[in-house]
């Protein structure tokens, strides 16, 4: 199931990370770095653009005591015992955000996070963006300290499972990212239905799991689902 719910979230933000790159004003100044796939931060160093920001050694010696406050999880101990000043050195460099977008001309950089989350909670949007905003601290406030002359942040897109979306929320970040007024509407509305397409894909294949079918006999119709699965 990890390997489908994965899937399922680069289904969803491939496409949308696609539709604002194609949306774009046309006097826009951002450029969307590593748009095919989900890239570390020694991935995003290699960009020439960042390169000119500041150097890796700058960045982690600013990040150092930063990465000291933030927990060592228990499945990251070893690695911590072994040598924590290369444990929150690796830390720092290994996070994966899902994209990041320069605009050089302003001295802008955008890191960009998508979050999927359990929409019945009502309170899902801000669980979900104290997350990202924690995933990410590190990384966002060294910058902010390695190169003051330009300005970091983190855009946070979050969808609920069954496709909930705070419409809001999400028109002002398209804004922020210089996507076309006119085609806002539409890219919320393909948005929403991949939600709710993957959440399907992920559903049947829970399903495939837990009663071991396959094809037509595990995804005819609702009836199906049984009690086990929560749609």
């Amino acid at each position: 199931m990890a390997t489908t719910v994965t899937t399922a979230h680069h289904f969803i933000w491939r496409h949308w990370y696609a539709s604002i790159q194609a949306a774009q004003t046309p006097t826009n100044k951002l450029r969307f770095v590593t748009p095919d796939k989900e890239s570390s931060m020694t991935t995003f160093l290699q960009e020439e653009e960042f390169q000119q920001i500041c150097s890796r050694e700058s960045l982690t010696e600013k990040a150092a005591d930063i990465e000291k406050t933030i927990v060592v999880k228990e499945h990251e101990r070893a690695r911590y015992d072994f040598d924590p000043t290369i444990f929150y050195e690796n830390r720092l460099w290994n996070r994966r955000p899902d994209g990041l977008v320069i605009n050089k001309y302003h001295r802008t950089l955008y890191i960009l996070e998508f979050k999927r989350s359990s929409d019945r909670n009502k309170d899902f949007l801000r669980v979900k963006e104290d997350e990202a905003n924690e995933q990410h601290r590190s990384n966002i406030e060294a910058l902010r300290a390695a190169a003051p002359e330009w300005t970091f942040e983190q855009i946070k897109f979050v969808a609920g499972r069954h496709g909930a979306v705070v419409e809001d929320v999400f028109y002002n970040k398209l804004e922020k990212l210089n996507v076309q007024a006119g085609k806002r509407d539409k890219i919320l509305l393909a948005h929403v239905q991949r939600i709710c397409e993957a959440h399907d894909t992920v559903m049947r294949s829970y399903y495939q799991q837990i009663h071991g079918l396959s094809g037509a006999d595990a995804t005819t119709s609702m009836e199906n689902i049984g009690e086990q699965v929560c749609v």
